[in-house]
């Protein structure tokens, strides 16, 4: 039986939008790589929820939902944050052109499997605990980023890596303030650093 469609082609699109538009940036990111690393740093944080903090999550679950958290913007394109949130009726109103454009996306994906999909995409079908590590995962990999920038002397990401820092510290989450606390460190060091640290650690210095 057909069962032609669109739907994946426009998720192939994902690396066409760069993110941080109006920033200067040392790197260039766009929203497919950026979904892959959102991904893996969310797949931890339910690893530790579970392993140490008391969570019933499955890790794989929310690995994809993180998989998905960003393809409405092949419809609607990354909008700079300072725009996004200038006041709360311009935020309202883009959340509305989000869910728009997620639904037009979930209209587009093939017939026998678009139940599946409004199941990833559609926030309705996601717990408040699989929302929570997924926004979590998204601020982390953001702060992430501005911390590869600020390294490199880009004086450009200032600003942001502040207002990430406050958002991060007020959620009050063991898992966000493990992970911040045990793994970030490394973002702000050389493959030289990262390297001789994996060295020394298996000579058992």
């Amino acid at each position: 039986m057909a069962d032609n469609s669109h739907f994946f082609a426009h998720l192939a699109r994902m690396k066409l939008i760069q993110r941080w538009p109006l920033m200067r940036n040392v790197h260039s990111e766009n929203v497919q790589e950026h979904s892959l690393q959102v991904a893996m740093v969310a797949h931890a944080l339910a690893l530790i929820k579970n392993r140490f903090f008391g969570g019933t999550l499955n890790p794989d679950r929310i690995a994809t939902l993180a998989m998905f958290h960003d393809v409405s913007e092949v419809l609607t394109g990354d909008l700079p944050t300072p725009v996004k949130y200038f006041n709360p009726a311009i935020k309202d109103e883009y959340k509305k052109i989000e869910k728009i454009a997620e639904q037009k996306l979930i209209d587009m994906a093939p017939e026998a499997f678009k139940q599946d999909y409004a199941e990833l995409i559609d926030s309705h079908y996601h717990s408040k605990d699989e929302a929570f590590i997924v926004k979590a995962a998204d601020v982390l990999c953001a702060y992430l980023k501005t911390l590869e920038e600020l390294s490199a002397g880009n004086r450009e990401f200032t600003l942001a890596k502040k207002r990430l820092d406050k958002m991060l510290k007020d959620y009050h989450s063991d898992e966000v303030d493990y992970f911040l606390t045990r793994y970030v460190p490394s973002f702000s060091l050389s493959l030289d650093e990262i390297t001789q640290d994996d060295a020394y650690e298996e000579r058992g210095e």
